[in-house]
């Protein structure tokens, strides 16, 4: 089914650094939080899903076919990093409309998905600004748009939230809400926030030390029901 992603056995080395995932299956349309310390190598399981790079050994298929044979731009997915990554020389406009463009959309089309996203987010009064002079949640509503003007099946968040102050991450959280349910997409989000994983997700895959160590409702993680080190992890975080 369109937006599933499986992995199997999965090796991958950068620099010194490996991560080892042995089984993960995620569904179409769920809400999947990637859980653990700074340097445990959340991200570099979700962009091994997005293909950044190669890895050393086992497969990632998405919709069933093996995501090593398929072009970046065949896997129908956005991508949303920590730092939003935005084209500092381009307007918010510009910004969204920069895949459509490349994709060889006409301009008809582009005009009307860069406006719909625009109004979707609330940024129209932006949409002529550069990114230099935008708020934070400014910024992460354009890299939203931009990675949703595509309508992607799955789309992958980096640590959304963390730059984000309290008010503006709440109304962040809803945005998330009304985005799956909007594009009913896959969302697979990095965090290192237990609360952030416990409130948005369906299900949480805990990565520590460079393995995917546990797998579990997000419902059941206070449960703490994984392997000690994973239950220590989680203590500490529920002590704070």
């Amino acid at each position: 089914m369109a937006g599933s992603i499986a992995i199997r056995d999965l090796v991958v080395t950068r620099g010194t650094f490996t991560l080892h995932v042995d089984e993960l299956e995620i569904k179409p349309r769920e809400v999947f939080a990637i859980l653990g310390r700074t340097g445990a190598g959340k991200t570099v399981l979700m962009e091994a899903i997005a293909g950044a790079f190669p890895f050393d050994s086992g497969s990632i298929l998405l919709d069933g076919k093996d995501a090593a044979s398929l072009p970046i731009q065949q896997r129908h997915m956005g991508v949303v990093y920590q730092d939003h990554a935005l084209f500092p020389h381009m307007t918010v406009r510009n910004n969204i409309a920069y895949g459509l463009k490349m994709n060889g959309y006409p301009r008809e089309e582009i005009d009307r998905r860069v406006n719909s996203q625009l109004a979707l987010f609330g940024i129209e009064g932006i949409a002529d600004k550069h990114p230099g002079i935008i708020s934070g949640g400014e910024s992460q509503r354009t890299a939203l748009a931009r990675a949703l003007v595509l309508r992607p099946e799955i789309l992958l968040l980096d640590e959304p939230f963390s730059a984000l102050d309290p008010s503006t991450k709440e109304r962040m959280y809803e945005t998330v809400r009304d985005i799956h349910a909007r594009f009913d997409c896959t969302i697979v989000f990095v965090t290192h926030d237990f609360n952030e994983a416990a409130m948005l997700a369906d299900r949480v895959g805990i990565v520590l030390d460079g393995r995917l160590r546990c797998i579990l409702p997000a419902s059941e993680l206070f449960d703490a029901r994984c392997d000690p080190d994973v239950a220590a992890f989680l203590g500490r975080v529920r002590a704070l």
